[in-house]
């Protein structure tokens, strides 16, 4: 649907530039806003790429495993039923330890394989996985990476 307010607005536009005479500009600012789209995304990939490299490292090297026992105490109240099987616990905290660096975008698969693992072919929501779910929507970051990736592509220093 937005794709279609989005082209509709874009036709819209270029009808009014023919009649006002400023079809040039109109068509340079189309291309210009689409090469900065190319490096902003390019941008967001390298990034995404960078951080969801460190996690994949990090819980082979044990380091999501060390970081689940330490956080336990708070893991075992937010998650008691994963907590207690063990299935996807380790990813959970993965995923909320991925937002709180403001990488959220590697969060995503992260959270996709704890619900999937905490789920356990069950269709029905589990208290676990919409806790989960509740927290990596909030979205709360100490370092918040991806918006400072954002204003260093926007030219920020």
């Amino acid at each position: 649907m937005l794709g279609i307010v989005f082209s509709v607005i874009c036709i819209i536009s270029f009808i009014y530039s023919l009649f006002a005479g400023t079809t040039a500009e109109v068509a340079s600012a189309m291309l210009d806003g689409t090469g900065r789209a190319v490096s902003v995304t390019l941008t967001l990939l390298g990034v995404m790429s960078l951080w969801s490299g460190v996690m994949e490292t990090l819980r082979e090297a044990g380091a999501i495993s060390f970081l689940t026992r330490i956080t336990k105490p708070l893991t075992s109240r937010l998650f008691p039923t994963a907590a207690k099987t063990g299935k996807g616990i380790d990813a959970a905290v993965a995923c909320l330890a991925a937002n709180m660096l403001g990488i959220g975008n590697a969060a995503t698969p992260l959270g996709i394989m704890a619900v999937n693992e905490i789920q356990d072919g069950d269709t029905v929501a589990r208290d676990d996985t919409i806790m989960l779910t509740v927290l990596g929507t909030a979205s709360f970051s100490i370092v918040p990476t991806t918006v400072l990736a954002l204003r260093r592509a926007a030219g920020a220093v």
